[in-house]
């Protein structure tokens, strides 16, 4: 079996409960966001909603500014 290099294995999976207590936020602004679409990306599984672990980094990441004249 070839390994494919871009494959790791599966990231945890977070709950909004977990995701909103990692940001600081609360269970209704992550829902909020989710509907604005400006939020932390997530998965879809059924009805269930989940966030990767990485995408903590990856939506703080995107958000850090060095002047408050950034948009």
């Amino acid at each position: 079996m070839t390994k494919d290099p871009t494959f790791t294995a599966f990231e945890r999976l977070l709950t909004p409960s977990e995701m909103a207590t990692s940001l600081g936020v609360s269970l209704s602004w992550l829902a909020k966001a989710r509907l604005r679409g400006d939020g932390p990306l997530y998965i879809k599984i059924g009805r269930a909603v989940r966030y990767r672990e990485s995408g903590i980094r990856d939506y703080l990441k995107a958000r850090t500014r060095t002047s408050t004249s950034e948009r």
